[in-house]
């Protein structure tokens, strides 16, 4: 792998676990906070807003070289995470985890152009996916190891390496990452003139329904596997590291896919995995290993679509608003996970705090993300130009 996109999957790594550790320590932290499940659920969206105000950097920035960019995004992740180290209330934790969220769809716009810029022609699919491995192995490595430090020491502790770790990516781009220059200013309105079209609209709404319908149950998934699982909470780290193993062979699968079919088909194909997913999750009584094959389920269907995404997006602002289009998938993807977390919470007190009922709250969602892929595969993809991407193998 060349080394600027490893320099770009060690800034994923940081982002991702930051994003998902909480899941595995929301429990601990809760306890340590002095607050409830659900109001816990609050250092989720928390992190998720942020993503969502942090797309404006890319807006005031679009003067700044992609390079410059991503050590700044590396910045805000060491200062997010180490107040959230320090964290000595609840308000300090929700305001430390926004910060920690402002960079993280700017980042994932920023480095999709890199990895496509740098990218063997054909292959720019398998650039992004092995960028977003980071983001992946964070789910399969990291969190669990946020989570057992969580369990066993303190989960403050988890935050704190993720600022070490984010201090040392910071290295990695400025040796590895090459001077790109930036993208064509178009100005202001400029960067957002592909929003005028219909077909993104379809793919944001996609990723952001698509998104929250699986954070309806995954936001609440430590407390699950405990309470319908049956799992002690010792082994609630394996289980993440099971889930981030399915995130990070559905990434990788998708990627290839991609680079051979329909982007938009592809994305629906890994949808459509993580709803049927959900509809088991609440059909299943409990028990180990039902609870544990569906974790690795929804989680393969959830990065399934990450490289499909990032691409239609990136590819639709084409022209000044490819770093706006990347990091819209972000924020769409965290606007879903923070109004997904909501959900699921309010479906835990309305059904006396019966965990089948997140994942079947999440179902409407997801099929409606699945109508709105394939509508713009049906309608966008007719001509794939696969036949023009083939490339010869000898063997």
């Amino acid at each position: 792998m060349k080394k600027s996109l490893i320099a770009l999957a060690f800034g994923a790594f940081a982002l991702g676990a930051a994003e998902f550790v909480m899941m595995g320590i929301l429990s601990q932290a809760a306890r340590d906070m002095g607050v409830t499940i659900p109001q816990a659920g609050h250092y989720i969206s928390a992190y998720a807003i942020g993503v969502c105000i942090g797309t404006l950097i890319l807006v005031f920035g679009r003067r700044v070289p992609p390079k410059k960019l991503v050590i700044l995004f590396m910045v805000l992740v060491v200062v997010g995470n180490a107040m959230s180290t320090f964290a000595t209330g609840n308000l300090m934790l929700i305001v430390a985890r926004f910060i920690s969220g402002l960079p993280h769809g700017a980042f994932f716009g920023t480095a999709t152009l890199i990895a496509k810029t740098v990218a063997d022609k054909g292959k720019e699919a398998q650039a992004v996916s092995a960028m977003v491995t980071g983001q992946t192995i964070a789910n399969m490595l990291g969190v669990p190891a946020g989570t057992m430090l969580g369990e066993f020491l303190s989960w403050r502790l988890a935050f704190g390496v993720l600022a070490a770790w984010a201090a040392v990516t910071i290295v990695l781009d400025l040796l590895w990452i090459p001077n790109i220059p930036a993208v064509p200013d178009k100005g202001l309105a400029g960067q957002f003139e592909f929003l005028k079209k219909r077909g993104p609209w379809l793919i944001l709404a996609a990723v952001f329904l698509g998104n929250g319908g699986i954070f309806c149950w995954w936001s609440y998934v430590s407390p699950w596997l405990t309470r319908v699982g049956g799992w002690s909470s010792g082994m609630v780290p394996a289980l993440m590291m099971l889930a981030g193993f399915g995130m990070v062979v559905g990434g990788l699968i998708g990627g290839r896919i991609c680079d051979s079919w329909r982007y938009a088909g592809t994305a629906a194909l890994g949808q459509t995995i993580s709803m049927i997913g959900l509809v088991v999750i609440f059909l299943i009584p409990g028990g180990h290993v039902g609870t544990a094959i569906m974790t690795f389920v929804v989680a393969f269907g959830l990065f399934f679509v990450s490289s499909p995404q990032q691409l239609l997006m990136a590819n639709a602002g084409k022209g000044g608003g490819e770093l706006i289009g990347g990091a819209t998938v972000q924020v769409a993807f965290n606007f879903g996970n923070a109004v997904g977390s909501m959900i699921g919470g309010a479906a835990l007190n309305a059904s006396g705090m019966d965990y089948h009922f997140t994942a079947l709250s999440g179902v409407p969602l997801a099929l409606i993300s699945v109508v709105c892929l394939v509508v713009y595969s049906m309608r966008h993809e007719s001509n794939t130009g696969a036949y023009e991407r083939m490339r010869e193998i000898q063997v």
